[in-house]
């Protein structure tokens, strides 16, 4: 029961990853259009940095998971935008938007869930294999 239970474990680092990769793409397109008074201010996107854990951090010989080492802001140069009349402009009339680029964050959004959907797949079929091997026995 053991190997089951690693399945669970792994399924659940690698939802929990995907979980956080989802959580910086909603970041990213709620502030796509935030602006700053200077480009050090802006928002830049930010991105999950995945780690291997191997078998010895995951309790199991021969495995291996996935999970966040930390997240990062991209180092993309903010949008330079001529608005006198917004009041974040700095004294030449520029506003600085965020350097996000919503296609890009759709894609990650998509493949990100695929992601999610594929591990609670094999939850699902983990489950119900069990579920009928419990049955066989009766």
């Amino acid at each position: 029961m053991s190997d089951v239970s690693n399945l669970f474990d792994l399924s659940k680092r690698a939802m929990s990853a995907q979980m956080v990769r989802l959580n910086t793409v909603a970041s990213n397109i709620a502030n796509a259009d935030s602006v700053a008074s200077s480009p050090e201010g802006a928002f830049r996107p930010l991105r999950p940095v995945f780690a291997t854990e191997l078998a010895d951090q995951a309790r199991a010989p021969g495995v291996a998971a996935a999970s966040v080492e930390r997240i990062v802001a991209l180092d993309r140069e903010p949008a330079k935008h001529y608005r006198p009349d917004h009041p974040l402009a700095d004294e030449e009339g520029f506003v600085y938007q965020a350097a996000v680029n919503r296609d890009e964050e759709m894609v990650e959004m998509l493949e990100a869930s695929r992601q999610y959907q594929n591990s609670l797949q094999v939850v699902d079929t983990v489950r119900s294999l069990v579920a009928r091997t419990v049955t066989m026995g009766r």
